[in-house]
This record gives structure tokens, C-alpha cells and sequence, in this order.
């Protein structure tokens, strides 16, 4: 049986604009997806975390991937979240990707209900594969316990692949652990395997891993797409460096509205500053300090 095709490079989580009444700013996201595209990104996730994502309802999901589908976005280089705490949405959102033709998906485990044993996680995600039943589908698995506080364990890991070899291709680690991620990629060669930050990019690629899905893909794209594609250049530990400025600065804020305030000021643009509750704005002392120390970075000039 043929390998299944499996996604590689830098993605981007996409951030969501909303207008002032709190409504998706469609032709706002499509047209910064397609920015994120010609910057560098080899790829995008939208409805990632750094999306909103859990923050947007059903038929807003499915009408925005419609819409950024039919804008003439290859569909091939999308791998949307799909994941949801109802399977009957997990699988809308899937079959919905998988008819588009989306390259892949990103699905969470469940993610409402703590204590959850592995065997509840693997039947959770065999019922979406299952009820999707689309030899096209390419699932993703998200790992991100610190939010979702259920995860997958190398033991499940290796009872999906080995239950749906040709479906269960990959995964986003965003564990923030890089132990974790090591062992990941150490027991499952060929597995694509992202990393959720920018800050084991590097390590990721040397050891064999599938690329990087992480926030600051939105406001660094090229510098991010200068390390993928120099990672196995005497170069590639300076890059690695160079990266993590932003991410120092966004760990002393609240990682959305930061990035949101970041490209409100590279695009000048003050409508990216509209956050869906329960986000907030930066006061406008933190939005100084955010933008001032990127400019003492210098990082802005390379992004």
C-alpha cells in the first residue's frame, strides 16, 4: 500500500479579523491569507488556536473555508481545525474539508471533559474518521494539553496510526515539551510530525519532523521561511535565534491580542485590534512596550 502524501513546511495558524459588531471580517482573513501565502507560509491552518477558533460557530467555519477555497486558495495547502466537543461537529467540519479538498485536518481530541481515558480519546476520533468515511480524509492530531488538558499519548498515537494508517498521518505538538515532541518523532519516523512553536523548529526538521504550525507565523513569516529553508546551513542556529525574539516578547502578554496588535502595526491597520470575547485588548501601555521592544529587535525588518 502506498504511502499516504503528507503536508511539510511552515504553517500558519491564521488570526481571525472581526469587524466592530463582532462579525468575521471575511475579505479581511482572505485577503491576509493570501498575504501569509506570498510572504513565505507553505501552508495555512485556520481555525488553529491562535484563529479563534473555538470562539467562531459551526457555520462560520464552514461558509469562511467555503469562501477562502473559491477565492482561488489552493485548497491542497489548507489543513483547517476541524476538531470539536460534539462529534457531530468534529465531523461536519471534516467532511466540509475533506470535500473542499483541504490537504489535511487538525483535530483536536475531545477537549470539555477532564480524566478522559485513551481508550475514550481513540474511540472519539475512529467515530469522526468513521462517520467522515472519505478515503481523502488526512487526519492531524492536535496535541495541546496545556489548553486542552487532554492529550494523546504515544501509546494512542501508535493505536491510530495502526488503526488508520492511510487516515492518522501527523500531528501538531504543542505540548511546549520538547521531550515530549522528541519522543514523538523518535518512535514514529515518517510521521508528520509539526511542531506547535517556533522555538523547536529547528530541532523538529533535524530529527526528521514534518515543519512548524506556530502563532508567530503570522507577523514573521519570512524569517520563519528563511530557517525552513536553511535548516541544514551552517546559518540555521543563528536563524533559530533570530526567531525567538518575538516569542520572549509575546510570553509577557496574552499571546492573541499581542499578535493582533503586532499586525494592526505592520499593516496599519487599527480594525485587526477587534477581539471576540473573551479576549481584551493590550492597555495601551502594554501595546508601546509590545511594539517598542520588536523595534529594538530589529525584527520587523526582517519580517
Amino acid at each position: 500500500m502506498a504511502q499516504p502524501e503528507i503536508l511539510h513546511g511552515l504553517f500558519a495558524p491564521v488570526l481571525t479579523p472581526f469587524r466592530a459588531d463582532l462579525s468575521v471580517d471575511v475579505d479581511r482573513w482572505i485577503a491576509f491569507c493570501k498575504k501569509l501565502l506570498l510572504d513565505g507560509c507553505h501552508g495555512l491552518c485556520p481555525f488553529g488556536t491562535t484563529s479563534e477558533a473555538n470562539s467562531l460557530g459551526l457555520q462560520e467555519r464552514i461558509d469562511m473555508l467555503t469562501q477562502l477555497v473559491e477565492s482561488g486558495v489552493p485548497a491542497g495547502q489548507l489543513m483547517p481545525g476541524t476538531g470539536a466537543c460534539a462529534i457531530p461537529d468534529a465531523v461536519a467540519l471534516t467532511r466540509h474539508a475533506v470535500q473542499l479538498g483541504c490537504g489535511g485536518v487538525l483535530l483536536l481530541p475531545p477537549f470539555y471533559y477532564k480524566g478522559v481515558s485513551d481508550d475514550g480519546i481513540f474511540h472519539s476520533i475512529a467515530e469522526v474518521i468513521e462517520r467522515v468515511s472519505d478515503a481523502r480524509l488526512r487526519v492531524y492530531l492536535y496535541h495541546i494539553p496545556p489548553v486542552a488538558q487532554v492529550g494523546f499519548s504515544l501509546s494512542l498515537i501508535e493505536r491510530l496510526i495502526k488503526a488508520y494508517p492511510q487516515t492518522v498521518v501527523g500531528m501538531k505538538d504543542s505540548s511546549g515539551d520538547w521531550n515530549n515532541q522528541k519522543a514523538i518523532l523518535t518512535a514514529f519516523p515518517g510521521f508528520g510530525t509539526f511542531s506547535g512553536s517556533e522555538r523547536f523548529f529547528l530541532e523538529n526538521l533535524r530529527l526528521g519532523g514534518a515543519g512548524s504550525i506556530n502563532a508567530v507565523a503570522n507577523v514573521i513569516t519570512a524569517p520563519l521561511r528563511q530557517l525552513c529553508d536553511q535548516w541544514q546551513t551552517p546559518e540555521a542556529e543563528r536563524l533559530q535565534e533570530e526567531v525567538l525574539v518575538i516569542a520572549k516578547v509575546r510570553g509577557d502578554y496574552a499571546a492573541i491580542p499581542t499578535l493582533k496588535q503586532i499586525v494592526a502595526y505592520l499593516q496599519q491597520d487599527p480594525a485587526w485590534l477587534t477581539l471576540r470575547p473573551p479576549f481584551v485588548q493590550l492597555t495601551d501601555d502594554q501595546a508601546e512596550a509590545v511594539i517598542n521592544r520588536l523595534k529594538q529587535a530589529q525584527i520587523f525588518a526582517k519580517a
